[in-house]
């Protein structure tokens, strides 16, 4: 596979700053909801995604049949440019990444630093689909673009850290729109852990921190006066969403899109929100020794769906919000510490994991509620621990991973 690797080291040139805070307020411990009767299997989804180079079908699995394979699509849009793998090197270890999903900009990528510092930074990185080469700026840990896929809001990318920061992406300066600070009378904040974009209210951000609580944001933007900022934010609700530190939070496609989220946290729950009925919430899973759960993720197609990882953990978790505390799968095929987890944007059926064992795993769930004994796709990053892995949202055909100071774009 290392001949298909193409290892492209880049100038840089400008840098920012980031990081991110919040604070929440409120809380509530549901009880468990009735439950639904038992979860059928996901509708079968576009077709699985096909060993084409990078990511390759493991050893015994069985190979997939005509009418589940599709030919890859060629990213220059002719078969002989076509790649598998594209490499970037940071100038720093890698932590965070997200896609664009802007349509003018197919594959673009913001890249976070994992260094000691109050200050760590963010790389924004553009694919040339023509040469193969990246063009890289830096900006100023967690990143998340706007989700705006039509291209209407200000191209905005959001930073989190100590706070939530807004920067706007652009040539040849990438600038700080606005810092969303909730504690104003102290010199002091709770570090924030997480945060994720609202994809239906692109104003709506919500933010998770070790203080206990998630905080929604409300964002607003104005005409361009000048230098003037065109971002502001400020506190639509806060709440106190679980017991201990909360590590990550998710919006729901379920109900609009709009209302409900879940958060995870160190007490080993998983807990679902709705913004129209906050007096109250739902627990949809806890862990049965109450280890801490880090990470948590929606399924893009079907939102009765979601997955979840637990500290030191080596199988990712999936539950049905329609059959709560009961798992309705486990996938368990690492061989150490799960880190990233990242469902299809385009099948309601696949999701792929990522781990301290140097893999990237793609799975097919369509048998739930049966057991999932193995994955269809396995790529190994043979130099280090994946770190963070991200499925282009607006390129199902591609997945980012990132390991040491590298950033891979993987067809599958």
């Amino acid at each position: 596979m290392d001949n298909l690797r193409r290892i492209i080291h880049l100038s840089r040139d400008q840098t920012v700053d980031s990081g991110a805070a919040e604070q929440p307020q409120q809380q509530q411990h549901p009880a468990g909801s009735a439950p639904a009767p038992a979860p059928p299997a996901p509708a079968p989804p576009s077709p699985p995604p096909v060993a084409s180079g990078s990511f390759v079908a493991p050893k015994g699995s069985q190979p997939q049949t005509g009418a589940d394979r599709r030919p890859p699509r060629s990213m220059s849009g002719t078969t002989g440019k076509r790649k598998e793998i594209y490499k970037y090197l940071a100038p720093w270890p890698l932590y965070s990444m997200n896609w664009s999903v802007r349509p003018d900009k197919r594959f673009r990528l913001a890249l976070g630093s994992f260094v000691e510092e109050y200050n760590n930074k963010v790389q924004i990185i553009s694919l040339d689909e023509d040469t193969s080469e990246f063009s890289a700026k830096r900006t100023k840990k967690l990143i998340m673009w706007i989700p705006d896929s039509k291209g209407v809001y200000p191209d905005l990318l959001a930073t989190s850290g100590d706070y939530l920061r807004l920067w706007r992406a652009g040539e040849p300066d990438t600038r700080l729109e606005c810092v969303l600070n909730n504690n104003k009378n102290s010199d002091f904040c709770a570090p924030l852990t997480s945060f994720d974009w609202n994809e239906v209210d692109l104003n709506l951000v919500g933010t998770s921190s070790i203080d206990t609580t998630c905080t929604i944001w409300g964002l607003e933007t104005s005409q361009p006066l000048g230098r003037v900022n065109l971002v502001s934010g400020h506190v639509k609700t806060q709440l106190i969403a679980h017991d201990k530190e909360v590590y990550d939070i998710a919006f729901s496609r379920a109900g609009g899109g709009r209302d409900m989220f879940a958060s995870v946290g160190a007490d080993g729950s998983v807990r679902m929100f709705d913004l129209r009925h906050l007096e109250h919430s739902t627990i949809i899973y806890e862990d049965p020794a109450h280890t801490p759960l880090l990470r948590l993720a929606w399924n893009k197609q079907d939102p009765n769906y979601l997955a979840t990882v637990a500290m030191d953990s080596c199988e990712v978790i999936i539950l049905d919000v329609r059959v709560p505390c009961t798992p309705v799968a486990r996938l368990s095929n690492h061989r150490a510490c799960v880190n990233g987890i990242a469902w299809a944007p385009h099948s309601s059926c696949h999701i792929c994991t990522a781990g301290d064992d140097h893999q990237a795993l793609i799975w097919d769930i369509q048998q739930m509620p049966r057991p999932i004994e193995d994955p269809i796709l396995a790529y190994t990053a043979a130099e280090g621990e994946v770190n963070q892995i991200q499925w282009g949202a607006t390129q199902p055909d591609w997945i980012a991973i990132c390991y040491k100071t590298a950033c891979e774009i993987l067809r599958v």
